[in-house]
């Protein structure tokens, strides 16, 4: 092995994932049920070995809610420390876009990993998702309505 392979092989890895923020025409968050888990979340997964966020996100929409989409605009990016068994992480959420009525239509649940999805205002997203994602979401979706981005640790902005 030359050295240069052996440093590279020798560095940590860092779990990612990469969600996209969806809203409907009236500004609700659209959100999701998984089968395995008690609270909510967004279209989304796991960023898999060789794949970007971005392609990972756009993978993971089509995947989960039958919708293609092309997302470009980075909303938020948050640094998870470990905790307990889970390893250090990198948290991505995209600008997903406004869906209409007839796009609204197109999603498609198929009821193994996902048992149904809904459009709710960022107060009821926030009781439904997980605390960790729910305090994510929150600066999340102040960034998108500051049309910026926002880097966090541990869903809070470095001080």
């Amino acid at each position: 092995m030359s050295a240069s392979l052996e440093f590279y092989t020798s560095l940590p890895t860092k779990r990612m994932g990469a969600g996209a923020l969806f809203f409907n025409t009236a500004g609700n968050i659209l959100i999701v049920k998984p089968t395995y888990k008690d609270c909510w979340e967004i279209p989304g997964g796991i960023v898999e070995e060789n794949e970007s966020p971005r392609q990972a996100v756009e993978r993971e929409v089509h995947e989960e809610i039958g919708l293609k989409c092309r997302v470009i605009t980075l909303l938020s990016t948050d640094y998870q420390h470990p905790v307990e068994q889970k390893t250090e992480s990198i948290m991505f959420i995209f600008e997903g876009g406004v869906l209409d009525e007839k796009e609204i239509n197109q999603i498609k649940i198929d009821g193994t990993e996902l048992s149904e999805y809904r459009f709710v205002p960022l107060a009821e997203a926030m009781k439904l998702l997980s605390p960790v994602l729910a305090r994510r979401m929150e600066q999340t979706v102040m960034a998108h309505k500051n049309k910026t981005a926002v880097y966090l640790e541990n869903r809070e902005i470095p001080i």
